[in-house]
C-alpha cells in the first residue's frame, strides 16, 4: 500500500493505493486496506467466477493463486495483496476450458458448479509445485475445498485422469 491508512472523525478508514497484477495485467485501486480479497475481486473488479461460501477458509470456492499458489481469498486482506501476482479462475480459462475443467466436465466432476473454480484453481497450485502429480497428491491439494452436490465419486475420477494426462 503506498500511503498510510488514516481514520476520519466518523471513524472511516480512508482508502489507499493497492497496485498488483491480475490475470497478468496491473490494477491500481483505492481500497481499504482490511478489504477483503474476495471483495475486491467480486465488488471492485467484477470477477465472479471467484465464488462466496462460507466466508471463514473452510470450503475452498474462493480460492486464488497468489504468486502461484493457492490462497483462500476470503482470508486474505487487501493490504496483503501489495506487489502480488493474482490470478482467478478467470486467467485459467480464456478462451477455453482449461484441461482440468474439460476432464471434470467429462467425468461428471461437478454438479452445480460453485465449488469448481476452487477446485480447478486448487489443483493449477500443485501442478505449479509438482506437474507430474500422483492422485494422491491431488488429494492433498483439494483438502481445502469442499463439494456438496457430488458424492466425490466424479472428482476422484478427475484426479485418476489428471495424472494421466500430466505424466511425463
Amino acid at each position: 500500500m503506498k500511503q498510510e491508512s488514516k481514520k476520519t472523525n466518523n471513524n472511516e478508514t480512508v482508502s489507499e493505493c493497492l497496485i498488483f497484477e491480475l490475470n497478468g495485467e496491473m490494477v491500481s485501486l483505492s481500497v481499504d486496506p482490511s478489504k477483503r480479497l474476495i471483495d475486491v475481486l467480486r465488488k471492485d473488479l467484477n470477477k465472479t467466477g471467484t465464488k462466496i461460501s462460507c466466508g471463514i477458509g473452510r470450503c475452498g470456492a474462493c480460492m486464488v493463486l497468489v504468486n502461484g499458489k493457492p490462497h483462500n481469498s476470503c482470508l486474505t486482506m487487501a493490504y496483503q495483496c501489495e506487489g502480488k501476482k493474482i490470478e482467478t479462475i478467470e486467467r485459467i480459462s480464456e478462451g477455453r476450458l482449461d484441461q482440468i475443467q474439460q476432464i471434470f466436465l467429462e467425468e461428471g466432476g461437478f454438479q452445480c458448479g460453485y465449488c469448481t473454480p476452487g477446485m480447478v484453481i486448487s489443483l493449477k497450485g500443485v501442478l505449479n509445485e509438482c506437474p507430474n502429480p500422483t492422485v494422491d497428491d491431488l488429494k492433498v491439494g483439494l483438502s481445502g475445498n469442499l463439494c456438496r452436490c457430488t458424492g466425490y465419486g466424479g472428482i476422484l475420477r478427475s484426479l485418476e485422469r489428471i495424472c494421466e494426462y500430466y505424466k511425463e
